[in-house]
């Protein structure tokens, strides 16, 4: 995966709203992969997509199959001391975490993961080798599951084919 795929992964955890369709409309024309996918939006309500999202990622009953963050996955909760091992190499990377967003959430480590891969540098190639084998490797296969298993949306379970097929090359 490159880092603009990465980057794009990280954006499709978003929620969606009024500019996200446009804008996978945009990213489809050098995106192949998103093709079917956006095909499949153009057929829904947006808030249909977004059910799906917020069931998926943020608050599914009776369990949220998906839920975006290491510390659920390593630790059994939020904010475990994955986020705290986060910051420190976020710090090491010269990248600020932002108070607003749990360090351990998906998509601020797959930007984090681009902008890594981006650099090229010595330095770098080890953070991103840490930050995918003790941070990535051991839940993001199980979540890429879930979601290929659990969503209703081809946008989601391409995805999921993706980022396992990153995680685990």
């Amino acid at each position: 995966m490159s880092a603009p795929d990465l980057q794009l992964s990280a954006m499709l955890l978003g929620m969606p709203d009024e500019n996200s369709l446009p804008t996978l409309l945009e990213l489809a024309l050098e995106h192949a992969w998103l093709k079917p996918a956006v095909e499949e939006l153009l057929q829904l309500p947006l808030q249909q997509w977004q059910a799906e999202h917020t069931r998926l990622f943020i608050n599914g009953y009776p369990k949220t199959p998906c839920a975006p963050f290491e510390s659920i996955y390593r630790h059994g909760r939020m904010e475990g001391p994955a986020c705290d091992e986060l910051i420190r190499l976020y710090t090491a990377a010269g990248v600020s975490a932002t108070d607003d967003i749990p360090a351990d959430y998906l998509g601020t480590m797959l930007e984090l993961a681009a902008e890594l891969f981006e650099r090229r540098t010595p330095a770098a190639d080890r953070q991103l080798q840490v930050l995918r084998d003790r941070h990535l490797a051991g839940w993001l296969p199980q979540i890429s599951q879930r979601l290929q298993r659990e969503t209703c949306l081809k946008l989601y379970r391409t995805l999921g084919e993706r980022l396992e097929a990153w995680i685990t090359a």
